[in-house]
């Protein structure tokens, strides 16, 4: 048996934690069974935007007409683009690789422990012990119960940035986030692309305003279909063919293309864990349940990022791991906050979202306040031409705390990222904002006017 001050179990955000104690020459087991850096380094964040950045420059192009620029694109060069996204990737990879094994107080596990007891894991050949223990270990592509999809054949996120040749085409199951920016790049890199989503929204977790623009502007280059269950699959002659039916008037429909990537959503690691052997508790969808300092219920067996199957964001991982450092080693505990949880989609357009939508506001009981505001209605997305630009606010009425803020269009991200702050700061009103200078004509007078029209949505029916 061997023991240790520390056992983390995945490296992505997990990683944190391995430097936090080294600094503080803790004896560290890490363990991993994929590839280091987790799935924002090898097969989520970081490689998708190598891929969607040049797409949205080919999708500024098209869009340019409008401003009176007529532009073709000659080329796109996915080689180049497959070997810029690598020149990042692997040299991270192995960088964090090199760096714990010659770490003499880490011990590395490339293998898929799982919980013999309590507080014991089986690594390999070896037992390890430890009072300390983090779960760090994501999720993973779940794939639908297709009949023939299996045999088919398909990609899923964890294989689709090997992808060495570009297909002719690609269907994409799923609806979500994975389906609008791989769609995008595909699509902008000459692959004729179809999304099959289930929903009858695309991005059915962001306010419907912000979804439509996303489904009418997405498919001016791309096939999007939505409501849609696949009933089958099989191979024709190289092809694959996925029979639909509509999920609104029965109607079926045939779709065909090369390759299938699968985007459907994803599902716990916890089944590799074994954790019924330690008596950690599960959900009903098998994700690991935390307190508000993210303690499992077991004692000294914490749990962060994607495991605990709430906001799977990276940034937000690293967020966890920060504060489970601190409960675990510091005085007085922290509580997770996940009031003011940002997001964006990197399709186009860009989505940028934080906080509560509309809808769960409402069922929380919360008196709205809820501004609109074009793009377009300032000079500058006049300027460019934004004709779908949108910036949705929410605010407790009485409060005048910000409740949730949703933005489509170019920067999303980067003005929603201005809401986040206000959110964090004093009172997390929008005060600050309105005695403030903006910028004129920049982009950020959008989420200004959003909050100069702030209306009561059930007394007024403008939208």
């Amino acid at each position: 048996m061997k023991e240790y001050d520390l056992i983390v179990i995945g490296s992505g955000a997990g990683l944190n934690v391995v430097s936090k104690a080294r600094r503080k020459g803790m004896k560290v087991a890490l363990v991993e069974n994929g590839p280091m850096g987790g799935t924002c380094l090898n097969r989520g964040c970081i490689p998708s935007k190598i891929l969607v950045t040049p797409a949205e420059l080919v999708r500024a192009i098209a869009d340019a007409k409008r401003m009176g620029i007529h532009a073709k694109v000659e080329r796109t060069d996915y080689a180049l683009v497959r070997e810029r996204m690598w020149a990042l990737v692997a040299p991270d990879r192995d960088g964090i690789l090199e760096g714990v094994k010659n770490d003499d107080g880490v011990d590395l596990y490339q293998t898929t422990a799982y919980f013999t007891g309590r507080n014991t894991l089986q690594a390999g050949s070896e037992q390890i012990t430890s009072p300390r223990i983090i779960i760090a270990i994501g999720a993973r592509t779940k794939v639908p119960e297709v009949p023939g999809l299996l045999e088919a054949g398909f990609y899923t996120t964890e294989d689709f940035f090997e992808i060495t040749e570009l297909p002719k085409s690609m269907m994409i199951l799923g609806g979500g986030y994975k389906a609008c920016e791989l769609g995008m790049f595909l699509a902008s890199f000459g692959c004729r692309t179809t999304i099959i989503g289930r929903n009858p929204r695309l991005l059915k977790n962001e306010e419907p305003e912000i979804s439509d623009i996303v489904l009418r502007k997405s498919r001016e280059y791309m096939d999007v279909l939505v409501n849609m269950d696949v009933k089958a699959v099989r191979d024709e002659n190289g092809e694959k063919v996925a029979v639909c039916r509509d999920r609104s008037d029965g109607s079926a429909r045939e779709i065909r293309a090369e390759k299938i990537l699968v985007a459907t959503g994803v599902q716990s690691n916890a089944d590799w864990l074994r954790p019924q052997n330690s008596g950690i508790a599960l959900d009903k969808d098998n994700y690991i349940v935390v307190d508000k300092y993210m303690e499992t219920n077991v004692p000294g067996i914490f749990a962060i990022g994607d495991i605990i199957g709430r906001t799977m964001f990276r940034h937000t991982a690293n967020y966890h791991s920060e504060l489970v450092w601190y409960n675990m080693f510091g005085g007085k505990r922290v509580e997770l906050d996940e009031h003011a949880v940002p997001h964006a989609v990197f399709g186009y357009p860009e989505v940028g979202s934080v906080g509560l939508t509309q809808e769960e506001c409402r069922k929380l009981g919360y008196k709205l306040l809820v501004g609109y505001s074009a793009y377009i209605d300032c000079a500058k997305g006049y300027a460019m031409a934004e004709e779908e630009g949108l910036v949705k606010v929410i605010v407790d009425q009485g409060s005048r705390r910000i409740l949730g803020a949703h933005i489509v269009g170019s920067h999303a991200a980067i003005l929603v990222q201005q809401i986040v702050y206000l959110m964090n700061a004093g009172d997390q009103t929008y005060m600050p904002l309105t005695r403030s200078q903006c910028i004129h004509p920049a982009l950020s007078e959008a989420v200004m006017k959003a909050f100069g029209a702030l209306v009561d949505p059930d007394h007024h029916h403008d939208h």
